[in-house]
């Protein structure tokens, strides 16, 4: 029945991590004892105090509809969580508020691009990134990175990037899948190049900014020069546990953000009103207040990293941030396994599904083919059983 549909949803690949996750949650029901590494979502339950502030939004009666960009006080806490955390000094009526931090990357899509506008990708990027650009009519153009490049890009592949139908670029830091996070002077370098364009706006996708181990954070809308065209997207589902929460955000330039809200205004008109009210108390918390999770990830982030270097092939990076390990696998490549054939990083996720029972995601989602990402987002125990598992398949 696909000709019945647009070619527009015929032409969107399905997500991988997604599908993954749905693979293996199945599985699961047939009685196979399936780890899931697949998804990228905090294990821990919804800090109380984030909790309570919803109870009491509920007991006072916060069920109307709200404001198409965020209820006023919202809009005040991200103003001051932006001043706070990221030295960047945004007015209210640059902030929209959002269903989750994908409906604010689908907002800006749609207002900011036209038909062949060409945006950068640094590789690999969030699998999101390119179905959302090309839904809008915009043109992917992928540069890539590898394990020995930390999966950065460089000024000059950036320069090279750049064509006059360059309209945006799109990357993530902490990024998802690679764990990758630019420090200050990485980004000033990229600055440098992109002051040359002043037509070219980045969205900066800070989703996992506090899931960071370097102890320092950078975000390119603070450095001079690209206060007019940076794009900063956040939320609060990875930090603060709230995936279900569905709450995402921007700063932009006032015209962007006046241009999102118009359309959200057509889609789907304010976020949750109880979730909003929620939100508001999580941002205005201290950030040590939800270190016990980032000591947590970045305790399992060092297991995780010093079991996979024993497995036999694998090329890795220590990743700096978010809860990710972005192995690469091409060593199994033209390889045949317990009578697999293993031709790229796809096969190889649903080799590891079958004989490890232990669910990936490919890193063919995320644009960079040789790869596999694994989530550490769950327990030391769980952990240790699928790294384990995954070693014994490939020996």
């Amino acid at each position: 029945m696909n000709h019945i549909l647009s070619e527009r949803i015929n032409n969107v690949a399905v997500s991988q991590t997604l599908a993954m996750a749905a693979l293996a949650r199945e599985l699961k029901q047939q009685g196979k004892d399936i780890i899931s590494l697949s998804l990228g979502e905090p294990d821990f339950n919804t800090p109380d105090f984030i909790k309570e502030a919803a109870k009491q939004a509920i007991d006072d009666n916060y069920s109307t509809y709200s404001p198409v960009d965020g209820y006023l006080e919202l809009k005040e806490a991200i103003c001051e969580k932006f001043k706070r955390d990221n030295n960047i000094n945004y007015t209210l009526n640059q902030i929209v508020v959002s269903t989750g931090a994908k409906q604010s990357l689908y907002n800006i899509a749609q207002v900011m691009l036209n038909d062949g506008d060409e945006v950068i990708l640094p590789v690999p990027y969030w699998a999101s990134y390119s179905e959302i650009i090309k839904l809008s009519g915009g043109i992917p153009v992928e540069v890539p990175t590898s394990v020995e490049t930390n999966f950065k890009i460089t000024p000059e592949q950036l320069e090279a990037a750049i064509t006059p139908k360059t309209k945006m670029m799109w990357f993530s830091s902490p990024c998802n899948p690679s764990g990758s996070v630019y420090n200050k002077q990485e980004l000033t370098a990229l600055v440098a190049v992109l002051k040359k364009y002043p037509n070219i706006y980045v969205v900066s996708d800070e989703i996992y900014e506090h899931i960071n181990y370097t102890h320092e954070y950078c975000s390119i809308g603070s450095i001079e020069g690209m206060e007019n065209n940076t794009i900063t997207v956040n939320g609060v589902a990875k930090a603060f546990a709230m995936t279900g929460w569905r709450i995402g955000y921007i700063g932009a330039p006032e015209f962007i953000a006046k241009a999102c809200t118009k359309i959200q205004g057509q889609v789907t008109s304010g976020a949750n009103s109880i979730a909003q009210r929620a939100t508001i108390a999580a941002l205005q918390a201290n950030p040590s207040q939800i270190k016990y999770m980032v000591d947590a990830f970045h305790k399992r982030r060092d297991l995780v990293f010093g079991l996979m270097k024993e497995i036999p092939g694998f090329k890795l990076t220590n990743p700096d941030g978010a809860f990710y390990v972005f192995p690469d696998v091409s060593a199994y490549f033209g390889k045949t396994l317990r009578g697999s054939e293993i031709k790229d990083a796809t096969d190889f996720a649903m080799y590891l599904l079958a004989e490890a029972n232990v669910a990936t995601v490919t890193g063919d989602a995320f644009g960079s083919p040789n790869c596999l990402r694994l989530s550490y987002a769950t327990s030391e125990e769980q952990l240790i059983e699928a790294i384990k598992r995954i070693k014994e398949a490939l020996t």
